[in-house]
């Protein structure tokens, strides 16, 4: 499972890091909203949290479907006009005055992106507001959220110009509130992040810019196509005519363990990326890594195993005799937790040694968390 992204062709001064104010202030909103993907953020999620007037705290629960479950990719309206530049804007003002220009059709779909995920690299199906039967599928899944959800998307199909009007208004007042101050300590922070990963690339070429960005992005050996280890399956290019070619990869103080990518049709792909992974995690475990070591510690013999690999090194011979099979079946055990990197093996005298790495193992619960996330 990926998602890749298609740059044949693309000059590699299209390829940008910037830092945008929107997609941060989204960020921010899941942080508070899901308080237990981001445990390291727990102090400032308390304190914004308890900080909030009651008034914008009730207004944020209307519409928490865009940055709770999902993050809808009206938080980066700079990659879905046609003909704009393609770039995230200085302040939020500004990210605002863009997502204004956005037209009604892809703005509603946009933030009702939670009806149709399955949908999501198709262009998400016909518009809610043309066809009666997409109407009645973003209804449903909003209902199913809470009447607060199905109240605010009833008013998003109805008086779209209003709700665009409220939500403008609503991401203003959460800036004066708590964001302001928040990106005035990280914006600078986010554009010197954003320079160095351009000189990187500029210097030393885009495979080690993607190292840099994240160790779940590489690039084929003909630089033409990026791969993100999600576990997810999608596809965009860069090099789309309808909407502008380029690339785009925005830093996030706030989105660990989450990487994400937009990459729905008609719009230019953006990877989000976290700033501060490294510092908090290991080098993260792909996706077929961490369905290999759950498969292989799934099996009721091998857990087994594991119980006595986990106190002590064993032979095969010692591990057949303690568990009553055979010496053949031990190793077909033992090699299919070795190939998922669960094992130490080493050679003492005659003997050949075997334990389970139990710092490894300890990771599994934590990759799989950082893989469903990302």
């Amino acid at each position: 499972m990926s998602v890749t992204i298609d740059i044949a062709g693309l000059p590699a001064e299209r390829i940008r890091f910037a830092p945008s104010p929107l997609s941060e202030l989204c960020m921010t909103l899941h942080a508070l909203s899901q308080p237990a993907h981001h445990p390291h953020l727990a102090s400032w999620a308390s304190a914004t949290a308890a900080g909030l007037d009651p008034s914008l705290a009730d207004r944020l629960l209307e519409g928490d479907f865009m940055w709770r479950s999902s993050f809808s990719d009206i938080f980066m309206a700079f990659a879905g006009i046609p003909g704009g530049p393609g770039l995230p804007a200085a302040t939020l003002a500004e990210e605002l005055d863009v997502l204004d220009r956005m037209d009604d059709e892809r703005f509603v779909m946009a933030a009702l992106e939670h009806c149709w995920l399955a949908l999501y690299n198709e262009g998400g199906g016909p518009s809610p507001l043309k066809n009666p039967a997409a109407r009645a599928k973003a209804l449903e899944t909003a209902a199913a959220r809470g009447p607060r959800q199905l109240e605010f998307s009833l008013r998003l199909l109805d008086d779209t110009a209003a709700v665009r009007v409220w939500m403008r208004r609503l991401l203003e007042d959460c800036e004066e509130a708590f964001f302001g101050e928040t990106w005035k300590r990280i914006g600078p922070q986010q554009a010197a992040d954003a320079r160095h990963k351009a000189e990187v690339l500029r210097r030393k070429g885009l495979p080690a810019a993607l190292k840099e960005v994240s160790a779940a992005l590489s690039v084929d050996e003909a630089g033409t196509l990026i791969t993100v280890d999600k576990m997810v399956n999608g596809s965009a290019t860069a090099t789309d005519p309808r909407i502008g070619t380029g690339l785009v990869f925005v830093p996030t103080h706030f989105g660990w363990p989450h990487l994400l990518v937009l990459h729905a049709p008609g719009w230019r792909p953006v990877v989000h990326y976290p700033l501060n992974s490294r510092e908090l995690a290991a080098e993260p475990a792909s996706v077929d890594t961490v369905v290999r070591r759950m498969e292989a510690l799934a099996h009721p013999m091998r857990m087994m195993l594991c119980r006595s690999l986990a106190r002590a090194p064993y032979t095969t011979s010692e591990l057949a005799t303690v568990h009553g099979i055979t010496a053949p079946e031990v190793s077909r055990h033992l090699a299919v937790l070795k190939r998922a990197g669960l094992l130490r093996t080493w050679r003492q005298g005659r003997y050949v040694q075997h334990q389970l790495d139990l710092t490894l193992v300890a990771r599994v619960g934590s990759d799989f968390i950082e893989g469903i996330l990302r």
